[in-house]
């Protein structure tokens, strides 16, 4: 593989992990984020009204 093969691969695959691990951080540490977090239990839709 030629240098610039190399360089290629590991800004790459760096850049990724990198992304990768900014995401997680982002998502683990956000204040608030439990206050914002629903599952399907809670989506109110309007056919639910409907009698």
């Amino acid at each position: 593989m030629t240098v610039a093969g190399w360089i290629i691969l590991l800004v790459t695959v760096g850049g990724m992990t990198a992304m990768l691990a900014w995401c997680i951080t982002k998502v683990v540490t956000t204040p608030g984020a439990t206050e914002h977090m629903h599952s399907q239990a809670d989506i109110h839709t309007p056919d639910v009204d409907e009698d």
